[in-house]
């Protein structure tokens, strides 16, 4: 990110002594520095004499002009560049894996920052990366399609195989199966860590999305093409395609089911959402933005319009739905009425959003580099939580909503403790 980019940095650009202020705290720098050493920053900043390490501060602070606040707890810096990707171990929540442009992965702990191990060996871009359901194992692939398995309690590889270029991986919810789709329009599965393997063939274009639904028998996968298929699993074919109408008209950026599987939702650059039968393959609505005149002055020109639908998911205890645009808004659907039940605008893109698992609460990241928590019912914002100096690109909440673990283009991932009123 560049110097004075982010929201709040113009306003402290070149000032530096509100900079320092705002960086120093009460801690004389030596307090500071040791605190720097425990959370595990870059040695030298500690080690440097004082007016070289408070230089550099002074550099990071123009840039760093979000960082004024910051609400975590645990910061991992290992990374040496943006990090891309998240996940949680599902078995405990006490570990995450993350994997960034610096084409590393590692697996660390989420109580204090600590390394476990690192995944090595990739050579691109490490885009996805994710624990198997009982937390055995933790896969991580790369932009070029390189995609490692590693047991997690040896902390060593067991499986690696290269596929096109990668667009999106998941683990099965109930096996040690492993799904992934390329760019060249197939979906991949393999069993770990034998490495069986079956292939679904899709349109020739990129797979942009996949999701297995919760009966772990069939997967839904969307293409670039716009179109949608649903696959069966163990027969590798596809039950239904939709395409045309009932398709979309640009490529599908994210797919979602509901608790049961009964219900997907897809999301697309064209701006609509459609809530689909996954049992009939039938399109039961469509949720479509009405355009709102952008906020952004007209001479940036076509940059104002661009919109798209980002990320989007289903409540468990209500029959709403969630889908976050890249302009800023987050749309609130009741599906018993098929209504927009509330808007709740953001200042900058929505990257990504989760369903609290048992209540209905939305968390949302954004390209200001906030996690905000609000109410569904009411529409409110609940909560919002600050510390990185550069947009959010992906996070993970624990099982019970007592934390979020965050990536961000500054080379960080964070750790946030949720503090809720009503808990």
């Amino acid at each position: 990110m560049e110097p004075g980019d982010g929201p709040g940095a113009l306003d402290l650009h070149g000032d530096e002594e509100i900079i320092e202020v705002v960086e120093l705290g009460p801690p004389g720098p030596d307090d500071l520095a040791e605190e720097m050493e425990d959370v595990d920053f870059e040695d030298e900043a500690a080690e440097e004499p004082d007016a070289e390490a408070w230089e550099s501060e002074d550099d990071e602070g123009v840039e760093d002009g979000m960082e004024a606040q910051d609400d975590s707890e645990v910061t991992f810096s290992l990374h040496s560049d943006s990090v891309f990707c998240v996940s949680l171990d599902p078995k405990t929540n006490t570990l995450a894996v993350t994997g960034g442009e610096d084409d590393k992965a590692f697996v660390w702990r989420v109580s204090d920052g600590e390394l476990l191990f690192e995944c090595s060996g990739h050579k691109d871009s490490v885009t996805c990366a994710g624990f198997s359901h009982d937390s055995v194992f933790v896969a991580t692939g790369d932009m070029s399609g390189l995609i490692k398995v590693w047991r997690v309690d040896a902390k060593e590889e067991v499986w690696s195989f290269e596929v096109g270029d990668l667009e999106w991986m998941e683990w099965h919810p109930q096996a040690h199966v492993l799904l992934a789709g390329t760019a060249d329009g197939n979906t991949w599965m393999w069993k770990i860590p034998s490495g069986d393997c079956k292939t679904f063939q899709g349109p020739a274009c990129p797979a942009t999305c996949g999701r297995i639904l919760p009966d772990g028998k069939r997967a839904v996968v969307g293409y670039e093409d716009g179109t949608l298929r649903i696959w069966d699993l163990k027969q590798g074919t596809s039950l239904h395609v939709l395409k045309g109408q009932d398709g979309h008209q640009d490529p599908l950026t994210c797919v979602a089911s509901n608790q049961d599987g009964s219900l997907i939702m897809t999301g697309s650059v064209d701006c609509h959402a459609k809530l689909i039968n996954s049992a009939t393959g039938k399109v039961v609505c469509v949720f479509k933005m009405e355009s709102v005149t952008p906020k952004a002055p007209i001479s940036e020109g076509e940059e104002a319009e661009s919109n798209s639908v980002e990320s989007l998911g289903f409540c468990n205890v209500m029959p709403l739905a969630a889908v976050g645009y890249l302009d800023g808004t987050l749309a609130i659907y009741d599906l018993s009425t098929q209504s927009l039940r509330h808007k709740c605008q953001h200042e900058s893109g929505i990257v990504q959003l989760l369903w609290e698992e048992s209540s209905a609460v939305v968390y949302t990241c954004s390209l200001d580099g906030a996690v905000r928590l609000w109410d569904a019912r009411s529409g409110k914002m609940i909560s919002e939580y600050r510390g990185h100096s550069a947009e959010i690109l992906d996070f993970a909440v624990n099982k019970d909503a007592s934390i979020v673990v965050t990536t961000s283009g500054d080379h960080q991932a964070k750790v946030f403790c949720v503090q809720r009123p009503d808990r």
